[in-house]
Formats: C-alpha cells, structure tokens, sequence
C-alpha cells in the first residue's frame, strides 16, 4: 500500500510489524487482562483491540474478533458489545487508560454472541446500545441459546454475562456526529450472517468492516450465510466506499486489496468449483473435497473449508 499520509505510513510499518505474528496458535498477548491483545491505535483516535483469529474459547474468553472505539473528542463510540460481561469491561477498563471521555454509545456489528453478550455490561453502564434491526431480532430469538453455549465454554470467564438487548435499531443507514467525526452506520446488503453492519468513517476513510471482510482467518459460512449476496453487496456497495483503511471483524487492520483477496476472491473461488460440481451432477459428499488447498495457509483453515464447501453446496442446489 502506498504511504499518502504521514499515519498511513505508520499504519504500514505497524500493519508490517503484526501480519509476521498473526496465528491462531499464539497464546494470550497482554496477560493479565481478558483481552485477548492491548488495543492499538490504528489511525489517530480510532482504536482496535484485535481478538485471536481461533474459534472463542475459555484461553481467549471469547474475544477472538475485533473490538473497536472511536475516541471522537465529545466522547467515545464503541463498536462491538464483546463476548460477555467481563470481557466488555476489561475493554472499558483500557479505554479510561487512553481518554477521560466517557462511552456515549456501543454499536453491535451483528447478532452474534462475540458482538452482543457485553451487552449486559454496556446496559449495566447506562451506555446506549445500537444494532441494526435484523441483528436485534436475531439476538432476540437466539439470545439465551447464544448465552448457554457462552456459558458452556468460557465458564467463569462468562460470569455476569446475561442477554442484554440494543436499546436502539436501524434499517438502512445511521449517522452520528460527535466530536471531530462523523460516523455512518450501514447495512450494505446480505453478507456473512443477519444484520451485518459495517461503520464508515467518510473523513479518514477507514472502514470497521465486521464480518463483511476477513483476510488473516478463513471466512465461515454459516447455514444462512448467502453467498450470492454477499458477492453482490461487496461489489455493489462495500467496494464503492474507496476505503483506505479497513479493521476487519477478525485479524489486524488492512487495506482493501488484502481483504478484497481473501474474502471476494475467496467466495467467488469456493462458489465457481461448488457451481461446477453441481452442474456435473455431483453429490453433496464430494463437494467436501473441491480443491480449496490455494487457502489453506489462512487460520481456521482444517476447521472450516469442508464445512464452507458443503454449506454452499447445499444452497447452490436451488439456486
């Protein structure tokens, strides 16, 4: 990436210095605190606590994604509720290190549990919690199912931890001005999984992509991931932003040429063999085993790329 600006250089050498690192085998970066890694400054004021690129678990507490604030000079935006209670507030704990501003809202990337369990600490702070609305009402039928799985693997890493709904919904596009920013909420589009949202900051032209954009670890696809969607989203209104920066929803900030490679180029790759497989009259139990070897350096790579390959399977057939 060419260096335009004196913190864009920065951003580089720092993005340089932490791609050499990044595995999902790494223990715990900043013991003694449940985050997984100390949150970096990525661009001037605008912060990410990067989570383990491995599936959430009791070592990693659940922080295995990205938890984002924006310390906007009128106070602080926080984007991602996190995986539970004491998570969330050991991520407050090192945001009142950094400023004295206090969290004026949390904005919650998805329905996921990674994204809306720290909502119950949120809430408890009195900090307004916002989602889009079909990431509210995912977490509002899946919530308690999210909690006990929660509950299940990170035992007393999940005390307090209790489902907390957002206060506030949006359909389309939420903006908000505070301070020296202006932060735009958006539903882009069908991606990875229900009420995807992605934050857009137009002035420094950095992108909080959430699960819209991956690179470091391979993307899941889950059972109502749509694939053809998200392909349509990403080149009919992600891609349009012009983004210079990009925090994904896991691994360290990129550009868009890096996480265009290994999520567009990814599903457009998984999608165009599955397709094939399935106009030779194929069956499911063959399609595990379409060549995906061009990916297998990525994390979650033995975990994932069968199970990807049979979910797009099992949709492409009635495409």
């Amino acid at each position: 990436m060419r260096c335009i600006v004196s913190f864009g250089c920065a951003l580089v050498l720092t993005l340089n210095a932490h791609l050499a690192s990044a595995d999902q085998s790494i223990p715990d970066q900043y013991p003694g605190s449940m985050l997984y890694s100390k949150p970096i400054e990525v661009i001037p004021h605008v912060w990410s606590a990067i989570g383990q690129t491995s599936p959430s678990a009791y070592e990693n507490a659940g922080h295995n994604n990205n938890l984002n604030f924006i310390v906007t000079g009128e106070g602080v935006v926080v984007v991602n509720g996190g995986g539970g209670y004491l998570l969330a507030k050991a991520l407050h704990d090192e945001i009142r290190k950094i400023t004295s501003q206090k969290v004026k809202l949390v904005i919650n990337e998805n329905g996921q549990g990674h994204a809306m369990l720290g909502n119950s600490y949120w809430g408890e702070q009195g900090v307004p919690i916002l989602a889009h609305e079909d990431a509210a009402a995912e977490f509002d039928e899946r919530g308690y199912d999210i909690l006990d799985s929660a509950k299940n693997r990170l035992k007393d890493r999940a005390n307090g931890t209790s489902v907390k709904l957002p206060d506030k919904t949006f359909s389309d596009k939420h903006v908000i001005e505070m301070g020296e920013f202006v932060i735009e909420v958006l539903m882009m589009g069908p991606a990875h999984s229900a009420g995807d949202t992605q934050v857009w900051l137009p002035k420094q032209k950095l992108v909080i992509a959430g699960d819209m954009a991956f690179h470091e670890r391979m993307l899941p696809i889950f059972d109502g991931t749509d694939t053809a969607g998200w392909v349509e989203t990403w080149n009919n209104e992600f891609e349009k932003l012009g983004a210079v920066y990009v925090i994904p929803g896991h691994g360290h900030p990129t550009n868009m040429d890096q996480v265009r490679r290994y999520t567009l180029d990814y599903l457009v790759d998984l999608r165009a063999k599955i397709g094939a497989h399935v106009e030779a009259g194929g069956e499911l139990v063959d399609s595990y085993h379409v060549d995906q070897s061009r990916w297998s350096h990525l994390d979650t790579f033995e975990e994932l790329a069968t199970r990807n390959a049979g979910r797009v399977f099992e949709a492409m057939e009635f495409e």
